[in-house]
């Protein structure tokens, strides 16, 4: 569990801890952008167009993060009615976060590749932010609610799947265990590291 890493490393720990709050507000800040481009003021309202953690965090997901490095932020609200794309609008704003995820572990990945930094500390915050970003947006993309990915499903999915579509809902909470053994033993192993090694050129996260 991460949270041993608070008793034997705390620098480290503490390096994970930034890595996840800044992850996870972009992420969330991201949802928010994309509905306000896309026409809805909702999220703007209620303050959540802004990197501040605070806006953004919720418990049970922000529990998630800091126990095993992977969850999800407070659902960014939506009106569906204010969207210029209706049909498309609720995937583009759910793809937005995961998007930010990937975007922010390429470009820190990179410059890890490129660049050479003399303080071995940049280099393993470096590589512990793109690690969580990666995983962060594999996690969200899992076509499970409240996962960024049910709702990419549910647009692509007719309206004869609706009883599909409430099962979901109804047992997400099961479907998200089956999501975290998925991410142990297949999303990380077989994606999440090599695409690590891809961008960073680093063979394994620090």
């Amino acid at each position: 569990m991460l949270l041993e890493l608070l008793f034997t490393n705390p620098i480290l720990y503490l390096m994970v801890a930034v890595s996840i709050l800044l992850a996870l507000s972009i992420h969330e800040y991201s949802h928010a952008q994309a509905a306000y481009s896309l026409g809805d003021p909702t999220a703007k309202e209620l303050g959540r167009l802004t990197v501040n953690p605070l806006a953004h965090l919720d418990p049970f997901g922000t529990l998630f993060l800091f126990l095993f490095g992977i969850g999800w932020g407070k659902p960014v609200p939506f009106n569906y009615l204010n969207l210029r794309n209706k049909k498309w609008g609720p995937a583009l704003i759910a793809l937005a976060g995961p998007g930010s995820n990937f975007l922010m572990a390429s470009v820190v990945g990179l410059s890890l590749r490129f660049f050479s930094f003399n303080s071995p500390g940049i280099v393993v915050f470096f590589s512990i932010f793109v690690w969580l970003n990666i995983l962060l947006g594999i996690f969200n993309l899992m076509p499970i609610p409240p996962l960024d990915g049910s709702h990419l499903l549910f647009a692509l999915l007719p309206r004869s799947f609706n009883q599909f579509k409430f099962s979901l809902l109804k047992n997400s909470f099961i479907w998200l265990i089956f999501v975290i053994f998925f991410m142990m033993y297949i999303g990380i192993p077989y994606i999440a590291t090599p695409l690590f090694r891809i961008i960073t050129g680093i063979p394994r996260p620090i």
